[in-house]
């Protein structure tokens, strides 16, 4: 009967553990998706809610808009952080889900410039913030959630299925803009084409909604005893060396996935001069090697250790940034623009595969989420937030496509050392 009794608890502990994957990576992916497609869509977007008569400006503005989102995320991250640390990971994941919700049926259904004037711009700019602050209090929830459902030993793997979903959204994203541009005239884009990414990512919501508030709590924050009561008072007082080392390892992620990724299909219309649906055609590319590659990598880490691969793909994109860049510079083509996002998407992987598992590593679990929503968030909104902006302003005004490349050895310098002198992996993890 105890024999009988174990076997059911085991498969019953298996199960949950099989939903808390699925509904990370369902609502994780589907934030990802409803928040990045902006930046795919930057060049519509300026035309039609932020008309200047100069193309550089409205674009200039639309990205901009798209790091306003960015300003917001620390305040939703600690705050959304403190709620998971004080109510429990699933109350706090069904908030983002909503929020998501409703900062993407505002950009979906906005009015454009030539309707409604002034007020456009206004509405984007609301649903940016409320994207942000939603994406603030998604990342260090999810990682917590993941990390204390995994069973010993496999931290990384489980917590590289959030990268997955990051590089599944990457990937529909990208299908979607591939088969608008292809599909549709130019003007039938501009007209009612862009609208629907958002509109048909939205209909993901409320089932990643149902799935999380019908969700276990993790076992690991039910059993925790000693809850803080002021979590963000503790990691300022109590880890911030953690808090910093934390911080350094992300700014690369950071940079990879919002100059690398997001930004990349801008760059290769405005600055290489490719058709936007060879831009998306790339992007698939990156966003299929991520999706593939991270549980893998998560895998690898769980058994070899994570700073091997922490600071081998950070070394390895410090030393490759400059050489691939200048190959689709130099000769831009669907071919090289795929070879780029290929051997970048690898990288990324072999990097984003065991850092969450790394992350979570750092903090207990009574102030985990909020400690991880810190060091995340400020990282992307330093450094990811407005690279789109920065470095379009760079172009324009060095004149040089080469840019990125510097922005992208910029970050994996800080994050390599952070890796080899801020990272310590716990010993039996």
């Amino acid at each position: 009967m105890n024999t009988v009794n174990l076997t059911s608890a085991y498969k019953e502990e298996r199960s949950a553990r099989r939903r808390a994957i699925v509904a990370t990576v369902l609502g994780n992916g589907f934030e990802w998706f409803d928040f990045m497609v902006y930046g795919f869509f930057a060049i519509t977007i300026g035309k039609l809610f932020f008309p200047t008569g100069n193309d550089l400006s409205s674009l200039m503005l639309s990205v901009a808009t798209f790091g306003v989102g960015f300003l917001v995320r620390p305040f939703g991250g600690i705050l959304i952080g403190i709620y998971s640390d004080r109510a429990g990971r699933k109350a706090a994941l069904s908030l983002t889900i909503l929020l998501m919700c409703a900062g993407t049926a505002l950009i979906g259904l906005a009015p454009t410039y030539s309707q409604i004037g002034i007020a456009a711009p206004c509405l984007i700019v609301i649903a940016r913030l409320l994207q942000g602050f939603s994406a603030g209090g998604e990342m260090g929830t999810a990682t917590a959630f993941l990390t204390e459902h995994a069973p010993k030993g496999k931290k990384a793997y489980y917590s590289s299925w959030i990268q997955t979903s990051i590089g599944f959204a990457v990937l529909l994203g990208a299908c979607f803009g591939t088969g608008i541009t292809l599909g549709l005239s130019t003007a039938d884009v501009e007209s009612w084409g862009w609208r629907i990414p958002f509109l048909s990512g939205l209909l993901i919501g409320p089932i990643g909604f149902f799935i999380r508030r019908n969700l276990e709590e993790t076992p690991v924050f039910l059993h925790t005893t000693d809850k803080s009561k002021t979590p963000l008072a503790d990691v300022l007082r109590d880890y911030p060396w953690q808090a910093f080392a934390s911080f350094a390892m992300v700014v690369l992620w950071t940079v990879c996935i919002y100059v690398i990724l997001f930004y990349m299909p801008t760059f290769s219309v405005k600055v290489l001069k490719l058709q936007q649906s060879a831009s998306f055609i790339a992007a698939m590319v990156g966003g299929g090697v991520i999706t593939v590659c991270s549980p893998i990598t998560g895998w690898l880490s769980d058994k070899i250790g994570r700073k091997l691969l922490l600071g081998g793909s950070s070394a390895a994109m410090l030393l490759l940034a400059w050489p691939l860049f200048a190959m689709i510079v130099s000769t831009p083509s669907l071919a090289t623009l795929c070879i780029f996002q290929a051997v970048f998407g690898v990288l990324i992987a072999i990097y984003t595969g065991p850092i969450l598992a790394a992350l979570s590593e750092t903090f207990p679990t009574k102030v985990l989420s909020t400690g991880l929503s810190v060091a995340y968030n400020l990282a992307v909104m330093t450094f990811g937030g407005f690279a789109s902006l920065i470095l379009t302003w760079l172009i324009s005004k060095t004149g040089t496509a080469m840019a990125p490349a510097f922005y992208v050895i910029f970050a994996a310098a800080i994050s390599l050392l952070g890796v080899l002198f801020g990272y310590r992996q716990p010993a039996n993890t």
